[in-house]
């Protein structure tokens, strides 16, 4: 089904970023993970996949918001934040396995993923690979596949020349293309900061790993209840993208929300916090 536009009636609440204290984890491959954790009460818990270049922090907003009847983990993916950053493992299903070997190393034997644009090709991943494993599905801002003229034009001409150090004003950029002018300015500080830590040679690997995988083929099979949530002003991933992952996923709903951009956990993480909330208590098919 598919959710009326509907907006924002009232200010935002004030972010409050203060830092959590993060923890970090060594996977069964040697692979040393950064992550975030708070509440105790839901089963199954809430994994946060950031998207491409982001770190754990990108979901503070977020989890800031969340009821402490859920237990909510963020995670920063191999290359990115503070975690471990080795040559190569930057493919989609590299990505995958880690969450596996994440979720075992955390003794989580099944979870609802929660992703971002590029990171909700992964979390799809483990949900098709892993069915057992994923409670359910949140797909904010999600692709159907990256493999675009679109994508391949910005990799080749503007990932692809990237070298160390990142230029910062670079990073701002990109975080400010990828967000809106209503996100406050001591959240896209931090996403700057958290952008910086991501090398170059991440940067090169992961976009180049992202236009060589499409499961479009494959979503039928996906089995997990599958809330899409994306912003009418998303300037990436279009409204038609949306309706093939609704109209492919067996058990996938759609909600839009109006006057948002790319990532709309940023721009109303207000009522992001409150439809994780809601889909987590109702993880059902048919929803």
């Amino acid at each position: 089904m598919t959710t009326p536009p509907t907006g924002t009636s009232e200010p935002p609440v004030p972010y409050d970023l203060t830092v959590r204290k993060a923890a970090s984890v060594t996977l069964e491959s040697g692979l040393k993970l950064s992550y975030a954790e708070q509440g105790t009460g839901s089963a199954p818990p809430v994994l946060l996949l950031p998207g491409p270049t982001d770190s754990w922090r990108s979901y503070e907003p977020v989890l800031d918001r969340l009821p402490h009847w859920i237990r909510a983990i963020a995670v920063s993916m191999r290359g990115h934040g503070d975690s471990d950053k080795p040559e190569g493992g930057y493919g989609v299903e590299a990505f995958a396995s880690d969450v596996v070997e994440f979720l075992n190393a955390l003794e989580i034997d099944r979870a609802m993923l929660v992703g971002h644009s590029g990171s909700c090709l992964v979390a799809r991943r483990v949900a098709l690979d892993h069915p057992s494993r994923v409670a359910g599905l949140i797909l904010e801002a999600s692709p159907t596949s990256l493999c675009t003229d679109a994508a391949r034009q910005f990799v080749s001409s503007v990932v692809v020349g990237l070298s160390d150090p990142i230029d910062p004003d670079f990073a701002r950029s990109f975080v400010a293309e990828t967000s809106s002018e209503s996100v406050a300015p001591e959240v896209v500080d931090m996403l700057v900061a958290e952008t910086l830590k991501v090398p170059a040679r991440v940067w090169h690997a992961m976009f180049l790993g992202l236009l060589d995988y499409d499961d479009t083929s494959e979503l039928a099979s996906v089995d997990a209840p599958t809330l899409l949530i994306w912003g009418d002003d998303d300037a990436l991933v279009s409204r038609e993208m949306q309706q093939v992952l609704t109209d492919r996923i067996p058990h996938a709903a759609l909600s839009v929300y109006h006057a948002v951009g790319h990532t709309p956990r940023w721009d109303d993480p207000q009522r992001f916090s409150e439809d994780l909330a809601a889909f987590v208590e109702r993880p059902q098919p048919g929803w």
